[in-house]
């Protein structure tokens, strides 16, 4: 599977800086990126009021991994947490 890779920068009203990809299927709308950015921050327990989106932005394509071609298809998309994010689930 080819997935297009949306580089994620938001920042909390706290001043907490977090940096995450969003992964979706190659093709799909940057807005769906952003979309799926605010529903994975509220399963995180941010809400969206509490953040500044500074960009999510699209960055590039490549071939998905098994386990995260998995977590598409189950899902629509997977959240690669880079800085500033908690700890990923396993």
């Amino acid at each position: 599977m080819q997935i297009d890779v949306f580089d994620t920068y938001v920042t909390t009203t706290e001043g907490k800086r977090l940096h995450f990809d969003v992964f979706l299927p190659t093709g799909k709308e940057e807005k769906l990126a952003k979309q799926y950015a605010k529903e994975w921050l509220e399963s995180i327990g941010i809400q969206v009021k509490d953040v500044q989106q500074e960009s999510c932005v699209y960055c590039h394509s490549e071939a998905a991994n098994p386990a995260v071609q998995q977590h598409i298809e189950q899902h629509g998309y997977f959240i690669y947490q880079m800085e500033g994010c908690p700890a990923p689930a396993r």
